[in-house]
């Protein structure tokens, strides 16, 4: 097993601008898109969680670009465990594309700060991150 969850991702024409690379604000999106499919795959006891009163707080996102992307490149997004604290966690995310025959490049790499709350919305509080998520992230730390 590898240190990192993988999502893997075909940029589509919509993702890109004008001039034909990709729009800044969809790494962040694919940072997203990484997490909830890990939630889905390895921690599903913590979606129904989230059904119930448990709710994640992204409180920092940031990204930084090495090179440009641009519609139909093979990307790996790869999401490492960076910070397990007792009511946030932080991810790293290496977007790295894939191409055949050639290797991979990094293109990007980000991060993430995310807060686990609970309660109602007018007395949400911080929680501790739900034993079921620890047990999934223990594999990837970085």
């Amino acid at each position: 097993m590898s240190d990192y969850y993988e999502y893997l991702h075909t940029v589509g024409f919509e993702e890109t601008n004008i001039v034909g690379n990709v729009y800044y604000v969809n790494y962040l999106r694919w940072q997203g898109r990484c997490r909830e499919m890990f939630l889905k795959e390895r921690a599903p006891e913590v979606l129904a969680d989230l059904q119930d009163d448990l709710k994640l707080f992204t409180l920092k996102v940031d990204c930084e670009f090495y090179a440009e992307i641009t519609a139909f490149d093979e990307l790996s997004i790869r999401m490492r465990l960076v910070d397990l604290a007792q009511t946030q966690v932080e991810f790293s995310f290496d977007y790295v594309r894939l191409n055949p025959g050639e290797g991979e490049t990094l293109v990007a790499r980000g991060r993430q700060r995310v807060a686990c709350m609970r309660g109602p919305n007018t007395r949400t509080a911080p929680a501790r991150v739900p034993d079921a998520l620890v047990r999934a992230l223990e594999p990837y730390a970085s």
